[in-house]
């Protein structure tokens, strides 16, 4: 093996027993690493991955509407609605009465017991709409008043006082307010139409809010009515 060797192997190493276990040692080593690195650069086989599919995104319920709050909120008590009359006369039981809005005379007559047969009732308007605080006399003839004023009208004479006394505004029909200074047909139909349509007068300053009265004729009447 000696003389198999390169020349200036021979002449560095002096061929000597270790030399040659040591170069063998280093032969097998330097062949054992080149079958690794054969080894491990040998192709592989690769595998594709495997297609993951996406969840999908599971459905919630929305959540339930919160219904709103029913807040009810206290009224305030309604005011009584009422009016209070005074009837006399011929009645059963006369006195003050508190009635509903909207009664009318004839409610008023039935709350004080009614009227006794033979009672002359031609020229009360039992339809009318009553007025607060109104004084409704039935049957009674007129009564003298004190010095200086007019004698008052029952209910029952239709608003129209003897010896020349104040004509009512809620009870006179048309043909008595047509006999009144400066009041013809048309306006005495005017004053029964807005007391239709207001429910009557509660005072004689509200005859003004009439079509065709204006502050002149007013004044010629205010003294020759009342509501």
């Amino acid at each position: 093996m000696r003389e198999r060797l390169p020349l200036w192997v021979q002449l560095r190493c002096g061929l000597e027993r270790r030399t040659l276990a040591a170069l063998a040692v280093l032969l097998v080593v330097g062949v054992v690493l080149a079958g690794r690195l054969f080894w491990s650069g040998r192709p592989e086989t690769v595998h594709a991955p495997e297609v993951v599919v996406r969840a999908e995104p599971t459905a919630t319920t929305p959540a339930d509407p919160v219904p709103p709050v029913d807040r009810q909120v206290a009224a305030p008590p309604a005011a009584p609605s009422v009016v209070v009359v005074d009837v006399s006369g011929e009645v059963r039981r006369p006195g003050v009465l508190r009635l509903p809005t909207g009664a009318r005379v004839v409610d008023a007559l039935r709350a004080a017991g009614g009227v006794p047969p033979g009672t002359d009732t031609t020229g009360l308007n039992r339809a009318r709409v009553l007025v607060d605080g109104e004084h409704i006399l039935v049957g009674v003839p007129a009564t003298a008043g004190p010095p200086g004023m007019p004698a008052a009208a029952p209910e029952g004479a239709a608003g129209v006082a003897p010896a020349g006394g104040p004509i009512s505004l809620n009870s006179a029909t048309v043909e008595q307010l047509d006999t009144l200074p400066g009041v013809g047909p048309v306006l005495a139909r005017h004053i029964v139409d807005h007391r239709t349509r207001h429910g009557g007068f509660r005072s004689v300053e509200e005859l003004r809010e009439v079509r065709g009265i204006g502050t002149r004729r007013f004044a010629d009447l205010r003294t020759l009515v009342r509501p």
